[in-house]
């Protein structure tokens, strides 16, 4: 039971972002409304667990576009988009910028355009680049614990961090789960649970860019997914009690624990709530679903722990 036309809206909401909010953050439910159609895809959901979903999504979509009188419907050639998008990508790829939605915003409309075989006009495409342009010289993330932005952004990945080689998606996959796992306590904190959460993201929208052909882009997105991971690393064994260095707008002494989801999104309770007057947790509910469970499709070893942390980055929506 799969929608394209969710596709279709997804790309007119990251497409018209920046002309209609003047920053880069409602192309969040754009992206969101695509992870919802290919996590619905690449499941085997029953009909009902489809129509639920697709229903959400739905309904998140039209609370941002609702009320245009009109929706793209015409098709620019997906060659021609794919490579204004790349283009686009390419002045960004090889630093952190925000957590990694230069690259996130860039898979999922790459991804769309190529289930759809192209999409939009000329204007629709450059709403798209103009998006992604509007990541240069931009922060690595505003809310670290123990780092500022700017210890972020110069932190080295040496050979003495211990990572892996990594080559492709399968083995990307294996690092990001295993280090979800290792965490001891997660917080609910922007610093912490979206972070935790972004990796998911990150890692798998540069696992899209390498099934998508794109395999330059995997490789050199690495070192930026690499330093978030990083800076994660410093707080896996962080106690409440604990005293320690944070550095956020938002957040704030003492963190709270992040609650455990007791139902997972691939489970039919879990869509039977309504998540509207959550604003579907900013789309987070769709796109830390549909990357957590690509990554758990790619790895051999599927680890219990690796199901329970993820309980805690899904449940600041349940």
């Amino acid at each position: 039971m799969l929608n394209p036309t969710i596709l279709k809206d997804g790309l007119s909401i990251i497409s018209s972002c920046k002309k209609e909010t003047g920053d880069i953050w409602q192309a969040h439910l754009g992206a969101a409304a695509i992870a919802s159609y290919f996590f619905v895809k690449d499941n085997d959901f029953s009909h009902d667990m489809a129509r639920l979903i697709n229903m959400q999504a739905k309904g998140m979509v039209d609370k941002v576009i609702g009320t245009r009188q009109e929706r793209s419907v015409s098709a620019c050639d997906a060659e021609k988009a794919t490579a204004a998008i790349l283009g686009a990508l390419d002045k960004t790829i090889d630093q952190l910028h925000w957590v990694g939605h230069n690259v996130i915003y860039s898979a999922a409309s790459l991804r769309a355009i190529r289930e759809l075989n192209g999409w939009g006009s000329a204007d629709d495409i450059a709403g798209i680049t103009g998006l992604i342009n509007n990541f240069e010289r931009t922060i690595p993330g505003r809310s670290w614990i123990g780092f500022s932005a700017s210890d972020v952004k110069r932190m080295p990945i040496a050979d003495e961090d211990g990572f892996p080689t990594l080559s492709n998606p399968k083995e990307l996959s294996t690092l990001v789960l295993n280090e979800l796992a290792e965490f001891l306590i997660i917080y609910r904190a922007e610093s912490h649970h979206d972070l935790i959460g972004h990796m998911l993201t990150f890692s798998h929208a540069l696992n899209l860019l390498f099934d998508l052909g794109h395999v330059s882009f995997f490789k050199r997105g690495v070192q930026p997914v690499l330093k978030l991971i990083k800076a994660l690393r410093s707080s896996k064994h962080v106690k409440p009690e604990d005293s320690i260095r944070l550095v956020s707008p938002v957040d704030h002494m003492p963190l709270q624990r992040a609650a455990r989801a007791e139902v997972l999104p691939t489970e039919i309770a879990f869509w039977t709530k309504d998540y509207s007057d959550q604003e579907w947790d900013y789309g987070h509910v769709f796109k830390f679903a549909d990357s957590f469970y690509d990554h758990l499709r790619r790895v051999e070893a599927k680890k219990d722990s690796y199901i329970e942390n993820f309980r805690y980055i899904i449940s600041k929506s349940t």
